[in-house]
């Protein structure tokens, strides 16, 4: 197929310069048609015999004048005009009356047909053997990669992400197909129009060829040298905006700090000022492509010059061509230079397929290091399920630096149930894992019944366990099915009976479709204890000899625990059985209980034992019965709180999940997990539907997002509009650029007519002033698009930065509480910032032009055609439709066919997705092989609208190919009839079709720019969005309330609040407190009751949901915000600071004035940072890094309080202000604290006594409420919790 395809494109690649061949000839015939014409006009010529000859009557009386008078024949022969002289030159025997015009441009009008004919075919077999070949290909790769992927070994899976595994297989693959597919045809085809046309050149005119690939290498030169500027510039256009995003991300991420301390403006200001620079080098970008381009045509149109000047000397003076040979040679270099010039993208998609193949088959050639589907190894008659680790060492291949198991010695006799038991990350998970052969130990060997199971046949070992895990996966499928998969063809009645063992029977018979209900994605619809029991029934079900149990229990409430765990008891008799859980109940029962610590099994015993011998197990025993009576007191206090239902069980639920997390870690180094905890989390059917509703709400959200109604393009130019002498100018130079290619017809078309002037003087001064005037043509050419290239983009780099500018103002302008929203993190807006606010330049700038360029190209092109020969004109602008026909027909079958693609593709996905997110349940049931033949099942489909696909778009290929023959055809079919009947002059004819033909281009042109300008609109749409939304806190607006004696009078009223993200957890619940100017108020409580809550609405980067703060007797939210928080300043716990120098850090402390460096100095000395300072080589002027990463804790924490005090606030607010220190550290700032804190109100939150208890008021906070306050004496006086908290440092809880 590929061959036959190939050769078919060395065919079609040849049609263009044979077509070229027959116009040559069909030049010819008109130019000796019209100098018939012109001879005949001559009323002294005639026709006789099919020659041109003088009439008779002038030849005889010419002759008579020339004997009278022998001797002075001299002078008489002076005396003979001209005219007469010219008479009685015999006429070269030029033939006339042969000539039948209409019959010749019928002949060549079938030679056009057939010719266009031969291409439709040729172009349908191409296109359409390539892409089936293509097609086939790829199904078998897609096979031949799945199957590889599902028999690589687990610890493959470690390395390589499951996401990166499932993009090879449909991006990756989809480029191969890219590189293999029609690409390939199109490049043999136009390689080989390339090579003809040239060869055409050459045979039929070296000289002239020589002479025009002569000049080419100006425009290679031209077009290298763009292209290192352009890159060099576009490099330095790239590393401003770099860091202009840098500016925007620090500022992002920091926000409450700037906020804080009102630096919005001024960050405003330091990011325009590196956009400034952007903008210069895209200023530069677009003037030196505007130069080289407009170089670039001038070279081109020198060239249509010197080619016409030089091709016409050698057609007028040498005779050496006919002018169809001038033609054939100047459209042969032309045609071949440009098709070289198409074939080049597709040696992109070859490098990308390439590329993109390395990956895929190197995966393919890759042997897995233990080969499940391998059919290699024995299996033993008799089992009787006796295992034993001997001296076992090992490493996940993912971290093969950190030793999991080391030399572990174990033996678990046949028939009894052994517990393994230790802390998180001591290897038991791993050693079961090695049981079942997903990974082969480093050193030693574990052996089943004496046997080294590396020797054993991997799919009879995996069939003899039975394992239940923590978090079971069960798959998209029915109840019954799912339990199938434990054992292939099983009778109804052995589910049946496996589903009563494992207490799942009664539960499964009370659904509607009992054992055919679905249980959704992953097992969503059931909760975790049901999807416990039928993982539970699947491993029964196999009638295991081995029951590895992987803390099957913990993610299960009390109840449904009780009954998993009987189900478990009930199973494990006469099994050996091996158990490894956290929970004592599950434990104290077993035979044999071996506690295991950093990869050692370090002692065995039975419950009673291990406790005496004060070990391992003995440490995780007494923190357990601990862990629950604290777990009993939360859920009682929780049941006092008058918190609902739902609520109680998502807390609990985020409890266990992060428990349930870290155990996670240690047992998988998976990153192939990558489906998020949430989903699994099921601690009742309830939750799980909480959570999973929760989770489809926020996708909901998103969507609705995304669908923004395109911007109209008015309110894009009114950005725009500071510009518009700049777009006016550029619109100019647009339009006559746009005006140049007609115009190259008109001239190509005089060139034609010139060669039929019998006059030789006469011929060649119309000849000169032709070449002479596409010298002229060029250099307007040149002027305007440098004009056009400058202008534009002059006025699209100028909206671009406004844009930036006025959306980073914006987003600087939002309440702190919608950055807290995914969707807004620091690198979402930063990739906002940088592509929306580029691709607005997509409806302006230089797509104006290109659109205004395209536009006057047809205009124009319109005009002279219709002006000409209307009549022509209306012959050939009947084919355009078809044209533009073709090619949307093309585009719309092809986009059809990639949607039902992409179904398919995306059913064939979610396979491979399931298969591989569960890759080790699917190797523990040894299933690899049935999801290999679903999913090629599922292949077929897109196989087979692919071979659809192939014969479709062979067909529009062709058929787009073959319109422009039968256009010309057609055309100048009808053209001779004109030039015979309605005496139309015959270089009219080309005149109209050439200029039609380049307007065609054209609108092929302003047509490809359509999804820019579409993009456009979407981009701009999202980016009025951000400017159009009103901030919920004004930070930018001057209302609300100011007063001159502000004193720093606190109050909160019964505030209650929850975060905008997270609604339904409650952080304040109805807070009050209240502490007096001058004071200092000191928050304690165990984290997340709302201590920090509280200050950020007193900074206003909230407002309460419900109550009031009060400052100084006003509303919090009635006062002007930028006023509030000048008077505030704050130090936090991770002091966040700028990348600038150590001053110009402080100076941050206060961006409504200019600071001098006294006042930088005095603050840094009451903040004991002065000493610091002096003693770094650059002083105030060294730089801090990024985050302030060049410094210590304590040394940023100065800082942090010298910026703080330089603002000379009323309010200080210290938020664990010295907790990250060490003592040392922590006195000198403690120090530098109690200065600051002099003559202010201040409000403290700490863990450490010490920098509490000589404030004026404590407030003890629990749950967002203060449950006691007063002074250090009077509290600990109460013996409440502060007392508690004091003596015993324990967390209030």
């Amino acid at each position: 197929m590929m061959a036959v395809g190939s050769v078919c494109a060395v065919l079609h690649g040849s049609a263009q310069p044979l077509i070229l061949l027959v116009f040559g000839m069909l030049a010819d015939t008109f130019i000796d048609y019209d100098i018939e014409l012109n001879e005949l006009r001559d009323d002294r010529k005639e026709c006789i015999n099919n020659t041109i000859s003088w009439k008779r009557n002038y030849t005889s009386a010419a002759a008579g004048m020339g004997t009278q008078g022998g001797a002075a024949n001299q002078t008489g022969l002076s005396l003979l005009s001209n005219h007469t002289w010219e008479m009685l030159q015999p006429l070269e025997g030029r033939s006339c009356g042969l000539l039948d015009i209409e019959h010749e441009m019928t002949n060549f009008a079938l030679y056009y047909i057939a010719i266009g004919v031969a291409v439709f075919l040729l172009g349908f077999f191409q296109i359409s053997l390539w892409v089936t070949s293509a097609a086939r290909q790829i199904q078998i790769i897609r096979k031949l990669y799945f199957g590889k992927v599902m028999r690589m070994e687990i610890g493959w899976f470690d390395c390589n992400s499951v996401g990166e595994v499932n993009t090879r297989m449909s991006d990756d693959i989809n480029k191969i197909n890219d590189a293999i597919a029609e690409q390939v045809s199109i490049f043999i085809q136009r390689f080989t129009t390339f090579v003809c046309g040239f060869c055409v050149g050459f045979v039929k005119g070296w000289k002239l060829t020589l002479v025009i690939v002569a000049a080419s290498p100006l425009i290679g030169l031209g077009a290298g040298l763009m292209a290192l500027f352009v890159a060099k510039l576009t490099g330095m256009e790239l590393q401003a905006y770099a860091r202009a995003g840098a500016v925007a991300d620090e500022v992002l991420s920091s926000v409450r700090t700037v906020a804080a301390f009102g630096g919005e403006r001024k960050e405003v200001d330091r990011y325009d000022r590196n956009l400034i620079l952007a903008q210069r080098w895209g200023i530069r970008k677009g003037l030196i492509m505007g130069v080289f381009t407009g170089y670039m045509w001038f070279i081109i149109f020198l060239c249509y010059a010197l080619a016409f000047w030089y091709g016409s000397t050698l057609v007028v003076d040498t005779n050496e061509y006919t002018p169809g040979t001038l033609l054939q040679v100047f459209f042969g270099v032309l045609i071949g230079a440009m098709n070289l010039g198409q074939a080049s993208p597709c040696l992109e998609a070859f490098a990308s397929g390439r590329g993109a193949a390395t990956t895929i088959f190197e995966t393919i050639d890759r042997e897995p290091e233990i080969d499940c589907m391998s059919e290699a190894g024995y299996k033993l008659d008799n089992v009787k399920g006796d295992i034993e680790f001997h001296n076992v060492t090992f490493h996940y291949p993912a971290r093969p630096d950190i030793k999991i198991l080391d030399q572990l010695s174990v033996a678990v006799k046949p028939g009894e149930t052994t517990a393994f038991v230790g802390p998180s990350g001591a290897g038991k998970s791993t050693a079961i894992q090695l049981i079942q052969r997903f990974y082969d130990p480093t050193e030693g060997m574990v052996t089943l019944d004496g046997h080294d199971i590396r020797g054993l046949n991997i799919q009879w070992l995996r069939s003899l366990i039975g394992i239940v895990e923590q978090e079971p996966v069960l798959f998209a499928t029915t109840i019954a099915e799912n339990i199938r998969y434990g054992c292939p063809g099983v009778a109804m009645d052995d589910i049946i009976q496996a589903t009563k063992q494992a207490n799942a029977y009664n539960f499964i018979m009370d659904l509607p479709q009992q054992f055919n209900t679905l249980v959704g994605e992953g097992g969503g619809q059931m909760s975790g204890g049901q999807k416990q029991r039928i993982a539970i029934a699947r491993a029964l079900v196999r009638n295991p000899r081995l029951l590895l149990l992987d803390m099957a229990t913990s993610a299960l409430d009390n109840e449904s625990e009780a009954v998993v765990q009987e189900a478990l008891d009930k199973v494990r008799m006469g099994r050996t059985t091996i158990s490894i859980a956290h929970r004592l109940s599950t434990i104290k029962n077993a035979d044999v209980i071996v506690g295991f610590e950093h990869g050692r099994a370090v002692e065995r015993g039975k419950h009673d034992e291990l406790l005496e011998r004060k070990g391992v197990y003995f440490t995780l025993v007494t923190l357990q019965s601990q862990g629950d009576k604290a777990l009993t007191q939360k859920a009682a206090q929780m049941a006092d709180g008058a918190q609902s239902e739902n609520l109680r069980l998502s807390r609990a639920g985020s409890y266990r999940a992060s428990l349930r997390a870290s155990i996670r870690q240690r047992s998988r180094s998976q990153l192939s997990n990558l489906i998020p905890e949430t989903f699994s989390v099921s601690l009742a059917n309830h939750t799980q539907v909480c959570i999973s509703s929760g989770v489809r709400e926020e996708e909901e959200e998103e969507e609705e997002e995304e669908a923004v109604e395109p911007a109209p393009v008015a309110r894009i130019l009114k950005y725009n509009v500071p510009e518009w002498p700049y777009m006016l100018f550029g619109s100019l130079g647009a339009a006559v650029n746009g005006g140049v290619n007609p115009v190259y017809s008109l001239l190509f078309s005089q060139i034609l007519a010139t060669f039929s002037i019998s006059d030789a003087v006469a011929q060649r001064k119309e000849i000169d002033s032709i070449c002479l005037f596409f010298v002229m043509v060029g250099l307007t050419s040149f002027f305007t698009q440098m004009l056009q290239g400058y202008a534009f983009s002059k006025s699209g780099e100028l909206l671009t930065r406004r844009l930036r500018r006025l959306g980073f103002h914006a987003m600087l302008g939002m309440e702190v509480g919608w950055f807290d929203d995914h969707k807004n993190s620091p690198g979402a807006l930063t990739t906002r910032l940088a592509t929306d606010a580029s691709q607005v330049q997509g409806a302006t700038g230089s797509q104006i032009g290109m659109i205004v360029n395209s536009l006057t190209n047809i205009g124009v092109a319109l005009i002279i055609s219709f002006y000409f020969s209307w009549k022509l004109t209306l012959v050939i602008l009947c084919f355009l439709p078809f044209l533009a026909l073709s090619g949307g027909f093309q585009a719309k079958m092809l986009t059809g066919f990639a949607k039902q693609d992409k179904q398919a593709m995306e059913a064939a996905g979610r396979i491979s997705g399931e298969a591989l997110n569960n890759i080790r349940t699917v190797a523990g049931l040894g299933k690899e092989r049935s999801f290999m033949e679903m999913y090629e099942v599922q292949l077929d489909g897109p196989y087979h609208a692919a071979l659809q696909k192939a014969k479709v778009y062979g067909a529009c290929y062709g058929f787009a190919q073959c319109v422009v023959f039968l256009a010309n055809s057609a055309s100048y079919r009808f053209g001779g009839y004109l030039v015979r009947q309605e005496g139309l002059h015959f270089s009219m004819v080309f005149r109209v079709i050439s200029a039609i033909v380049t307007s065609g281009t054209a609108l092929g042109r302003a047509s490809s720019y359509t999804p820019d300008y579409a993009k456009a609109k979407i981009s701009a749409a999202r980016f009025f969005q951000l400017l159009d939304r009103v901030p919920k806190i004004k930070v930018y607006s001057n209302e609300g309330d100011k007063w001159a004696d502000f004193r720093g009078d606190l109050e909160f009223i019964d505030c209650k609040f929850t975060y905008p993200t997270r609604p339904d957890i409650q952080i304040l619940n109805g807070l009050h407190v209240s502490v007096k100017p001058g004071q200092t108020l000191a928050f304690v409580g165990s984290s997340g009751c709302g201590k920090s809550t509280s200050i950020q609405l007193l900074e206003r980067f909230y407002d309460p949901d419900s109550g009031r703060v009060l400052i100084d007797g006003h509303d919090s939210t009635r006062v002007n915000v930028a006023f509030l928080r000048s008077k505030i300043g704050i130090v936090s716990q991770e002091p966040i600071l700028f990348d600038c120098s150590i001053a110009n850090n402080i100076k941050y402390g206060d961006n409504s004035r200019e600071i001098g460096m006294n006042d930088v100095i005095s603050a840094a000395k009451k903040a004991q940072l002065h000493d610091f300072v002096m003693s770094l080589p650059e002083k105030y002027n060294t730089n801090v890094g990024s985050q302030g990463s060049q410094l210590s804790r304590g040394q940023k924490q100065r800082i942090a309080i010298a910026r703080a005090i330089i603002r000379d606030p009323k309010i200080l607010l210290l938020d664990e202000a010295t907790s990250a220190l060490d003592t040392e550290s922590e006195k000198t700032v403690q120090e530098a604290l109690d200065k600051a804190r002099e003559g202010r109100t201040c409000i403290v939150i700490a863990h450490r006594l010490s920098t509490i208890q000589n404030s004026d008021i404590i407030a003890v906070m629990s749950r967002g409420l203060v449950i006691e306050k007063g002074t250090h004496d009077k509290l600990m006086a109460l013996k409440g919790a502060y007392y508690k908290l004091v003596t015993t440092g324990a967390p209030i809880s």
